[in-house]
């Protein structure tokens, strides 16, 4: 009853609006709502997140270091019962969901994204999984902009906007950086706008970002302060830092995507979270950094400062060698790409933004020190580990543009932005030579749904294979004869005429050109089908991408192609309904 309510309303609020604003206007004034709830999400988030964190540093006692090894495996274990017996969902792959929902769904998000993740990426999180909580309030400020959309009955391009202002806003509002969280919707979420629909996403931002002031105060999440500027002498070792950091950038990709799949082997969820939280818990205990999201140790490596890497009391003995200081720096960069992967493989929910910026900063901290300590250069640690962070944003997550903005932000102006400029295109060009995909749009090519900012392949992707399925073909057995297609012919509108058996398995088809010049010889008539029927050289699987289908049209020429499943016959895909579809979804995604 309330629903309807609510439709009533809805539907009444619509029609005064189409008769006094214009679209324009409309998106403009859900900006501010959008950005509101997407900042309070954000906020929610972090809040919850750090009160389990402090909550759980705050336990003392004679063996408190334990703490490493056991708390992680609450946090997911929490975690797991939440989706198993209260959501009784999957939270899924936040910002890779958000892709999907974009390419295959019209932007389509369900109602439980809007605070799901919140309570799932916080429970991992604060007690300790290693991955961040920046990608779950993304994907949370772009549900609340899908489900305000679906909520006001709006279309797809109405609705992609509305994703593109909640998830700018989230992103906005957790570094208080506004441009990047502006950058970060067209680069990761795919956003392709005109320049009015850009403003709706501009409000939306600073509306994220003085709710996050009212709640928060003027407080960064890092701060950094550059006393010296770009050295032009230091641009070989820029450059140096931006291969290397596309090196770990691969690396963290190589072992997160292996993990995931050695995960997805195990059937159980409890064995899988027996596994990975046992050897999560064991990494976290030898380095107590790998904890969360790392927020502490990222601000100690901002100031050059590298005590992190001796939390553990096992190793503060040796921080004085030099060569140990080092060893233990790649154990942390590398190791904590197993941490994250681990978290995830166990059942955690959480992102990989945290972890990009955390492996970024002890990236450029390491290779300032390595070159300090090899004698060839002295090199600011603190100014390189604000560098190494835009790198490794840049090749784990392909996104250069916000890697550069962010840190720029962050440090209150563009004093570093040549090299932020040399380390992201470096980074981003070498993770490419190895990886097609991002850490965010694999999981979504897995699914057949490549993630692109080429117009023409964003479009095929959103088209729906089912849709342009045809089934007002005539059929004919293969045990039939030329006689009986007769009357068949007589009575279709169509010059195809499928072969199919008792068991709807596809035979081959009658092409009507194939048998003008002989359908009125009537001694042929006794003739098996099959003596008529071709089989045709190209076929289409419902399940494959619709750019590999488009190829099929322009290599064949052909205008029809049969739809093929597991030998069934479904229907016929023409090139004229491609063509068709196509030209609805552009309007659809495009401004008047």
């Amino acid at each position: 009853m309330l629903k309807d309510k609510i439709n009533a309303w809805i539907d009444k609020l619509n029609v005064w609006r189409s008769k006094h604003l214009s679209d324009r206007q409309f998106m403009l004034l859900l900006s501010i709502p959008t950005g509101f709830l997407a900042g309070v999400a954000a906020i929610a988030i972090k809040k919850l997140a750090h009160g389990i964190r402090d909550a759980v540093m705050a336990i003392q006692f004679d063996y408190s270091h334990l703490l490493y090894f056991i708390c992680p495996a609450i946090g997911i274990a929490l975690t797991i019962l939440f989706c198993k017996y209260i959501l009784k969902k999957e939270v899924g792959h936040g910002i890779p969901g958000i892709l999907y929902a974009i390419s295959k769904k019209k932007g389509i998000v369900s109602r439980h994204s809007t605070w799901s993740s919140i309570v799932t990426s916080a429970l991992t999180v604060g007690f300790g999984g290693s991955v961040g909580l920046e990608g779950p309030s993304v994907s949370t400020g772009a549900s609340i902009g899908s489900n305000i959309g679906q909520l006001l009955k709006l279309d797809f391009k109405h609705i992609m906007l509305l994703i593109g202002m909640g998830g700018a806003a989230a992103l906005a509002a957790i570094f208080q950086a506004p441009i990047t969280g502006i950058v970060f919707a067209l680069e990761v979420l795919m956003i392709d706008l005109s320049l009015n629909a850009l403003v709706p996403i501009i409000v939306s931002s600073f509306t994220a970002i003085l709710t996050a002031y009212f709640f928060l105060g003027q407080t960064v999440e890092y701060p950094a302060a550059i006393t010296e500027g770009f050295i032009p002498s230091n641009t070989i070792y820029y450059i140096g830092l931006g291969l290397f950091a596309g090196l770990i950038s691969a690396y963290f990709l190589k072992v997160t995507f292996s993990i995931e799949k050695r995960f997805k082997k195990i059937e159980s969820p409890w064995m899988r979270f027996f596994i990975g939280a046992s050897l999560l818990g064991i990494l976290i205990f030898l380095f107590p950094a790998l904890y969360g999201e790392g927020y502490e140790a990222i601000n100690s490596a901002l100031a050059g400062d590298y005590s992190p890497i001796f939390g553990n009391p096992w190793f503060a003995k040796f921080k004085d060698i030099d060569w140990v200081v080092l060893l233990l720096f790649a154990g942390i960069i590398l190791f904590k790409a197993f941490a994250t992967a681990l978290t995830f493989g166990a059942g955690g929910v959480g992102g990989t933004f945290a972890p990009a910026l955390f492996i970024g900063a002890f990236t450029g901290l390491f290779f300032a020190l390595a070159i300090n300590y090899l004698g060839i250069g002295d090199l600011d640690p603190a100014k390189f580990a604000l560098v190494g962070m835009s790198g490794l944003i840049a090749g784990m997550l392909h996104a250069p543009l916000t890697g550069i903005f962010l840190i720029a932000e962050i440090t209150n102006g563009y004093a570093l932005v040549v090299p932020l400029m040399i380390v992201a295109a470096l980074s981003y060009a070498v993770n490419r030579i190895f990886f097609k995909h991002s850490v965010y749009t694999n999981a979504v090519a897995e699914q057949g749904v490549e993630v692109t900012h080429n117009k023409d392949k964003s479009i095929l992707n959103m088209m729906a294979i089912n849709q342009l399925i045809e089934n007002n073909f005539s059929i004919i057995a293969p045990d039939k004869t030329l006689g009986d297609l007769m009357p068949l012919i007589a009575s279709s509108t169509r010059n195809i005429f499928p072969v199919v058996d008792s068991e709807g398995n596809f035979c081959g088809h009658i092409l009507f050109d194939h048998i003008r010049n002989i359908m009125f010889e009537e001694d042929l008539y006794s003739h098996s089908i099959q003596d008529f029927m071709v089989t045709p050289d190209y076929i289409i699987d419902p399940e494959e991408p619709m750019g590999d289908i488009v190829k099929k049209f322009q290599e064949s020429g052909k205008y029809n192609i049969p739809v093929i499943k597991n030998g069934k016959y479904l229907g016929y895909i023409s090139r004229a309904n491609v063509f068709s579809a196509y030209r609805n979804t552009l309007s659809e995604i495009s401004e008047d």
